[in-house]
């Protein structure tokens, strides 16, 4: 598994504006290949982080050049945010306790 771990600040004025574009992508994510799962968080300080899980390499290449994706991204850095991190990790080891999904 691949998780991608997406970091930003945004510019004062844009939320709306990005949520808008944020929400097309969720939605065009969902429908790629190997993906298996996402995550929004929003810290007290305004940090925002994004979990993303795909089965392979491959598969979260493919949503990293996805066309719409990558105007996405332009966009994105050039008028929303302030400031992104983005780190791609490869999945060593995973435990769960299943009952709490229950």
């Amino acid at each position: 598994m691949i998780v991608t771990v997406f970091r930003s600040r945004l510019r004062p004025g844009v939320r709306d504006e990005y949520l808008a574009l944020a929400n097309r992508m969720n939605e065009i994510v969902k429908t790629m290949p190997g993906y298996i799962a996402d995550k929004d968080f929003v810290a007290e300080d305004g940090e925002r982080v994004t979990v993303v899980e795909f089965e392979s390499e491959e598969a979260m290449r493919a949503w990293r050049r996805h066309p719409e994706h990558i105007e996405a991204q332009k966009k994105a850095r050039a008028v929303y945010f302030s400031s992104y991190r983005v780190q791609v990790c490869e999945l060593l080891r995973e435990a769960a306790d299943q009952t709490a999904d229950a």
